[in-house]
């Protein structure tokens, strides 16, 4: 009878156990990686009118239009860390508005669609919010 006992204990912690990976090994595999961009490539992308600011979890996102070469506006798309990372940089969910003008700095993405990693972005007034490193500061 012990036998059944400790063979029934050992297969319940085994299950428990690998619920335990599961559980841990979920939310790791969910988040995406930043291979889709061209990490450490930094594009400057100059006047630049904010379109909308999503300050989300997990990412947030800023949506640019941009007069292009062929002389039509475009919408760019671009991720950036989260809004609690961002607040220790000095960002808020108030820092863009739409229709506001911006420099910004970019990763882009490697397929080369309107796209990519928010790096930095200075507005009309010198502020520059940078997504890691220095905290915003007006220059």
């Amino acid at each position: 009878m012990s036998g059944k006992i400790s063979r029934r204990k050992t297969m319940i912690g085994a299950a428990l156990a690998a619920g335990a990976v599961l559980a841990v090994g979920a939310p790791l595999a969910a988040h995406h990686s930043t291979a889709m961009f061209e990490w450490g490539k930094e594009k400057p992308m100059p006047n630049a009118v904010v379109d909308r600011w999503e300050w989300t979890n997990p990412h947030t996102f800023l949506y640019v239009k941009v007069k292009e070469k062929d002389g039509q506006e475009h919408v760019w798309a671009l991720e950036g860390m989260s809004p609690n990372h961002l607040q220790r940089y000095g960002w808020s969910r108030t820092s863009l508005k739409p229709g506001e003008k911006i420099n910004l700095t970019y990763y882009p993405l490697r397929d080369k669609r309107r796209g990519g990693f928010n790096v930095t972005v200075t507005k009309g007034d010198g502020t520059k919010l940078n997504q890691f490193g220095e905290r915003g500061s007006s220059q």
